[in-house]
Protein backbone atom coordinates (compact mmCIF):
# COMPACT_ATOMS: atom_id res chain seq x y z
CA UNK A 1 0.00 0.00 0.00
CA UNK A 2 1.16 3.53 -0.64
CA UNK A 3 -0.05 6.77 0.86
CA UNK A 4 1.19 10.33 0.51
CA UNK A 5 0.36 13.62 2.20
CA UNK A 6 2.00 16.73 0.80
CA UNK A 7 1.68 20.45 0.28
CA UNK A 8 1.75 21.22 -3.47
CA UNK A 9 3.03 24.74 -2.80
CA UNK A 10 6.39 23.39 -1.58
CA UNK A 11 6.97 21.17 -4.63
CA UNK A 12 9.53 22.39 -7.17
CA UNK A 13 8.18 24.28 -10.17
CA UNK A 14 8.44 22.67 -13.59
CA UNK A 15 10.94 24.67 -15.65
CA UNK A 16 10.12 26.33 -18.98
CA UNK A 17 6.37 26.68 -18.41
CA UNK A 18 4.27 29.80 -19.11
CA UNK A 19 3.12 29.85 -15.47
CA UNK A 20 3.89 28.11 -12.18
CA UNK A 21 3.33 24.33 -12.49
CA UNK A 22 3.94 21.85 -9.70
CA UNK A 23 3.52 18.16 -10.52
CA UNK A 24 1.83 16.26 -7.73
CA UNK A 25 1.90 13.09 -9.87
CA UNK A 26 5.68 13.29 -10.29
CA UNK A 27 6.22 13.98 -6.58
CA UNK A 28 4.43 10.79 -5.53
CA UNK A 29 5.12 8.61 -8.57
CA UNK A 30 1.63 8.30 -10.04
CA UNK A 31 1.62 6.37 -13.32
CA UNK A 32 -2.03 6.34 -14.46
CA UNK A 33 -3.07 9.95 -13.92
CA UNK A 34 -1.41 13.36 -14.26
CA UNK A 35 -2.16 15.78 -11.39
CA UNK A 36 -0.74 19.30 -11.39
CA UNK A 37 -1.15 22.53 -9.45
CA UNK A 38 -1.04 25.65 -11.63
CA UNK A 39 -0.78 29.26 -10.50
CA UNK A 40 -1.12 31.80 -13.31
CA UNK A 41 -0.68 35.54 -12.98
CA UNK A 42 -2.62 37.91 -15.24
CA UNK A 43 -1.47 37.38 -18.84
CA UNK A 44 -0.20 33.81 -18.29
CA UNK A 45 -1.61 30.63 -19.77
CA UNK A 46 -1.63 27.17 -18.21
CA UNK A 47 -0.77 24.83 -21.05
CA UNK A 48 2.25 25.64 -23.18
CA UNK A 49 0.05 25.97 -26.31
CA UNK A 50 -3.54 25.82 -27.56
CA UNK A 51 -3.87 22.04 -27.88
CA UNK A 52 -5.90 18.85 -27.93
CA UNK A 53 -5.19 15.27 -26.84
CA UNK A 54 -5.72 12.00 -28.68
CA UNK A 55 -6.41 9.96 -25.54
CA UNK A 56 -6.17 12.15 -22.47
CA UNK A 57 -9.19 13.76 -20.84
CA UNK A 58 -8.49 16.85 -18.74
CA UNK A 59 -10.25 18.41 -15.79
CA UNK A 60 -9.47 21.87 -14.39
CA UNK A 61 -10.79 22.63 -10.89
CA UNK A 62 -10.45 26.32 -10.02
CA UNK A 63 -9.14 26.67 -6.46
CA UNK A 64 -9.12 30.48 -6.50
CA UNK A 65 -9.56 33.26 -9.02
CA UNK A 66 -11.17 32.93 -12.43
CA UNK A 67 -9.94 30.72 -15.29
CA UNK A 68 -10.71 31.45 -18.93
CA UNK A 69 -10.74 28.59 -21.43
CA UNK A 70 -10.74 29.25 -25.17
CA UNK A 71 -12.24 26.61 -27.46
CA UNK A 72 -13.06 26.73 -31.19
CA UNK A 73 -16.73 27.40 -30.36
CA UNK A 74 -16.52 29.86 -27.46
CA UNK A 75 -14.70 31.09 -24.40
CA UNK A 76 -15.65 29.66 -21.01
CA UNK A 77 -15.27 31.58 -17.75
CA UNK A 78 -14.71 29.19 -14.84
CA UNK A 79 -14.96 30.68 -11.37
CA UNK A 80 -13.59 29.53 -8.03
CA UNK A 81 -15.11 26.19 -7.03
CA UNK A 82 -16.14 25.34 -10.60
CA UNK A 83 -14.77 22.70 -12.98
CA UNK A 84 -14.01 22.70 -16.71
CA UNK A 85 -13.62 19.37 -18.53
CA UNK A 86 -12.04 18.86 -21.96
CA UNK A 87 -12.80 15.49 -23.49
CA UNK A 88 -10.22 13.86 -25.75
CA UNK A 89 -9.78 15.47 -29.18
CA UNK A 90 -11.31 18.74 -27.87
CA UNK A 91 -9.01 21.75 -28.51
CA UNK A 92 -8.61 24.17 -25.62
CA UNK A 93 -6.37 26.83 -24.10
CA UNK A 94 -6.68 27.69 -20.41
CA UNK A 95 -5.38 31.08 -19.33
CA UNK A 96 -5.64 34.08 -17.04
CA UNK A 97 -6.35 37.17 -19.19
CA UNK A 98 -3.99 40.12 -18.95
CA UNK A 99 -6.98 42.29 -17.94
CA UNK A 100 -7.53 40.10 -14.84
CA UNK A 101 -7.11 41.74 -11.45
CA UNK A 102 -5.43 38.77 -9.77
CA UNK A 103 -3.93 35.29 -10.10
CA UNK A 104 -5.78 32.03 -10.71
CA UNK A 105 -4.94 28.72 -9.01
CA UNK A 106 -6.03 25.47 -10.62
CA UNK A 107 -5.82 21.76 -9.86
CA UNK A 108 -5.52 19.95 -13.21
CA UNK A 109 -6.13 16.23 -13.62
CA UNK A 110 -5.49 14.30 -16.83
CA UNK A 111 -6.03 10.62 -17.60
CA UNK A 112 -4.61 8.46 -18.90
CA UNK A 113 -1.20 9.91 -18.14
CA UNK A 114 0.16 10.10 -21.67
CA UNK A 115 2.12 12.74 -23.56
CA UNK A 116 -0.27 13.09 -26.49
CA UNK A 117 -0.84 16.85 -26.73
CA UNK A 118 -1.04 18.28 -30.24
CA UNK A 119 -0.82 21.96 -31.10
CA UNK A 120 -4.10 23.35 -32.38
CA UNK A 121 -4.14 26.27 -34.79
CA UNK A 122 -7.46 28.18 -34.50
CA UNK A 123 -6.70 29.91 -37.83
CA UNK A 124 -6.99 26.65 -39.83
Amino acid sequence: MGYHALDPEVLPETPDRPCSRRSIADAVGLEAVAVNRYDAAPGEQIPTVYHSHDEQEELFYVLSGTLHVETPEREYVIREGQVFVAERESPHRAYNPSRSTGPVSVLAVGAPRVDDAHRYDPER
